[in-house]
């Protein structure tokens, strides 16, 4: 459904450092740098089909956050998603929410946590269980 994400950085180096922490966990490789012809510098994560992107804004003015949004990682165990807690942490991320857990929800059980990154993104790291898992 989707081709890409992109999120704003007012510390383009401080992001890599935090998403190359993150994203190499779940597979991604080192970013590409792209120079835009404005000048701006853009940071592209690819996983096979997925594409992530930290960028400079276009418009010159502060990395904001969306009020409201979050970005999910889809994360293959329990185990990965606390790996990507814990790296989010050491890389200048910050804990919010709950700690990584189970979470019951309308949609099946789900494996869950929340930080957000350098620049206030809300990232959020998912594993879905198994129907018989319970929470």
């Amino acid at each position: 459904m989707f081709s890409h994400v992109m999120v704003g950085s007012n510390d383009l180096e401080r992001s890599r450092r935090f998403y190359d922490s993150v994203l190499g966990l779940l597979g991604a490789g080192a970013p590409f740098r792209m120079q835009k012809p404005d000048g701006q510098t853009a940071l592209f994560y690819r996983n096979r089909d997925c594409l992530f992107a930290v960028t400079q804004p276009k418009d010159g003015a502060p990395a904001t956050v969306a009020n409201g949004a979050t970005i999910g990682f889809s994360c293959g165990s329990p185990e990965q998603v606390r790996q990507f807690h814990a790296l989010a942490l050491a890389n200048g991320g910050t804990a919010i929410e709950d700690p990584p857990g189970p979470r019951g929800s309308p949609a099946g059980d789900l494996y869950m946590a929340y930080v957000r990154d350098p620049d206030g993104n809300k990232l959020c790291a998912l594993h879905r269980l198994p129907a018989d898992a319970g929470t």
